[in-house]
């Protein structure tokens, strides 16, 4: 893809709003185990990152999302995992079904302001016996009234002891599980929600996240996305989105593990010379960085198909494909680079080791790798055929 000037004058405010306004700050935010969203959310919409690829009527730029994937790739380069991941569910995760199909007054109430960095988004789909079997989920919104009354418990939610409103999916009917789930936004102050403490997570320590309990939650009915029980196919469309977005953030993050790993090589000095002086060693290094080219390719005509309107079925396979080697990829990259730091980066604060810890999730969140394979192999048409008992 040709990019223009106007996305590399998206990809240097990024990067000097990563570089000045949140790596000073981050070894505070992981040892905190939270960052100020709302605080960091209101200088990016100011900045107009929050919404580079939302309705221009609710305050975004309107722009293909090819412009969103050279800030993505920026973003990859904050230096830990929490921070990058809770922007992507403000942009790609919580908030493309309401932009897309979303009513005016819903998007007015919410989308605006999540855009303007005025509010934080979560997105609510997976419970504690249903991460990557969406189809599975059990939480329940009957109608009364002219209202929904949500109930049921949500897990491992991003943002959410920060977020002003859940992008939730629920069954809203008896029916089918793919065709009786709804997406609804939820506003986190309603009577009836309440947060676990914050879980203590292997990595993307300074990323809040919270099992989240709704008993009897009441809601405008207005507040579904969409048409009612097409929640399923919505979240399936947020989800190539989401993958997307992970993808081309471990390009940055894989980038950085492997300039710093470099740069350490040069100055630490065994058997009287510098280590990167070792062939292993720059040869890995060049290796390392054509994996990362190769991913680079596969994302960007993954968002060509997206950008292009053509087969959705494409689109599907192209993103799950990087998703997949992304989440793998990433392992390689931290694993290789700990290696050549030693001592140092066997220790908790190495830039690297953060990067081993927060990236290991890429391969789990947005749909495990063994739920990414099935999708390839459905699309190849390569999976074992059912049988009837």
């Amino acid at each position: 893809m040709k990019l223009t000037p106007e996305h590399d004058a998206l990809r240097r405010t990024a990067r000097q709003f990563v570089e000045k306004e949140l790596n000073p700050h981050i070894d505070a935010w992981e040892e905190e185990g939270i960052f100020p969203a709302h605080e960091v959310f209101k200088k990016m919409g100011d900045l107009g990152l929050l919404g580079i690829c939302k309705p221009e009527e609710n305050g975004g730029l309107g722009l293909d999302y090819s412009y969103n994937m050279v800030v993505v790739e920026e973003l990859g380069r904050i230096a830990c995992g929490g921070v990058p991941m809770a922007i992507g569910v403000q942009t790609d995760m919580a908030t493309p079904a309401l932009a897309r199909f979303g009513s005016k007054e819903l998007r007015d109430e919410f989308l605006t302001p999540a855009i303007a960095g005025e509010y934080v988004a979560s997105i609510a789909v997976s419970e504690p016996h249903a991460g990557s079997d969406v189809a599975a989920i059990k939480t329940t919104a009957r109608k009364d009234g002219d209202d929904y009354v949500i109930s049921g418990t949500k897990m491992w939610i991003t943002n959410s002891t920060q977020s002003d409103f859940l992008c939730l999916l629920a069954n809203t009917s008896d029916g089918k599980p793919h065709l009786n789930k709804s997406l609804i936004v939820v506003p986190t102050k309603s009577k009836g929600i309440s947060f676990s403490k914050k879980l203590n997570k292997l990595g993307m320590r300074s990323s809040d996240t919270a099992q989240i309990f709704l008993d009897e939650v009441r809601v405008p009915q207005r507040y579904v996305i969409g048409a009612e029980g097409m929640g399923f196919t919505m979240q399936m469309m947020q989800f190539q989105e989401e993958r997307m977005y992970g993808a081309a953030n471990a390009l940055g993050g894989m980038e950085a593990c492997i300039e710093q790993t470099i740069e350490y090589c040069r100055t630490r000095t065994t058997f009287g010379m510098p280590l990167i002086d070792n062939q292993a060693i720059h040869f890995r290094m060049a290796e390392l960085q054509t994996e990362v080219e190769l991913l680079r390719a596969l994302v960007w005509k993954a968002c060509e198909a997206h950008i292009g309107g053509g087969d959705p079925m494409e689109v599907t396979r192209l993103a799950s494909m990087a998703k997949l080697k992304a989440g793998r990829l990433m392992r390689e990259v931290t694993d290789s680079c700990l290696q050549y730091w030693g001592g140092q980066g066997f220790m908790w604060d190495n830039p690297i080791a953060r990067a081993y810890r927060d990236g290991r999730l890429i391969s789990i969140g947005g749909g495990a790798d063994e739920i990414m394979l099935g999708i390839i192999c459905k699309l190849m048409n390569i999976l074992p055929s059912k049988k009837k008992a």
